[in-house]
């Protein structure tokens, strides 16, 4: 099965935790426009009101939002300039693409694209906390890992996982098909790609959702 590396504009902007509310806590990670390193990881605020969204940053930038024309996901801000919102994090969070940054935001302020505890992007290309738990139970932990990115969308990411023991995930290409797959250096890894989540369990006892922006980057 293929996969594309495009992010889908999504009609519904906002996830489970941010729906009940006008104003939600969020958190932004800044991507300066083409690079796949982060530059700033901080608390935010997303807010929406008749298809209006304003994002506050902590440092003091705000971005304001209004559709632009009739195709959804589009905008335009508060200087006139063009922004996308795009998938690419699952329910975790979205994306939104202006034509200077991307800001990848999250509705949960501990899962993101920021240094994790004992990662650091002076070691890896991106760092990342993932939801990870057993197998048949909410995956409510959070598993720290920093991915190393390679050529055609590949990547390896470097897990610490329910155990606490450290292993990698491979996301490679099949060059006979064009597909994608996972292997693990430690245990056998079953994986599928469900709309913007790597569903990735080990051994058939420990499960990780790894989002497809950490492994092909802003």
């Amino acid at each position: 099965m293929k996969f594309s590396a495009a992010f889908l504009i999504v009609p519904v902007l906002l996830g489970a935790g941010a729906a009940r509310a006008d104003t939600a806590a969020a958190r932004c990670d800044i991507y300066p426009a083409g690079s796949d390193h982060a530059t700033a990881s901080l608390p935010c605020s997303f807010g929406q009101r008749q298809g209006n969204i304003t994002i506050t940053r902590e440092d003091g930038v705000t971005m304001d939002l209004r559709p632009d024309g009739d195709t959804v996901g589009n905008f335009r801000d508060q200087h006139g300039n063009r922004v996308y919102r795009n998938s690419g994090l699952g329910d975790a969070g979205v994306i939104f693409r202006s034509p200077t940054e991307s800001i990848f935001l999250y509705w949960d302020a501990d899962v993101g694209l920021a240094d994790p505890d004992g990662f650091s992007t002076d070691d890896y290309d991106a760092t990342a906390t993932l939801r990870c738990g057993p197998v048949g139970a909410e995956p409510a932990h959070a598993c720290p890992a920093g991915a190393m990115r390679m050529e055609d969308r590949q990547a390896s990411v470097t897990v610490r996982g329910v155990d606490g023991a450290q292993f990698t995930l491979n996301f490679m290409r099949d060059a006979t098909d064009d597909s994608f797959y996972v292997n693990a250096t430690s245990g056998l890894a079953e994986g599928r790609l469900t709309d913007d989540i790597w569903h990735v369990v080990i051994d058939g006892r420990a499960a990780y959702e790894v989002p497809l922006a950490l492994i092909e980057g802003g």
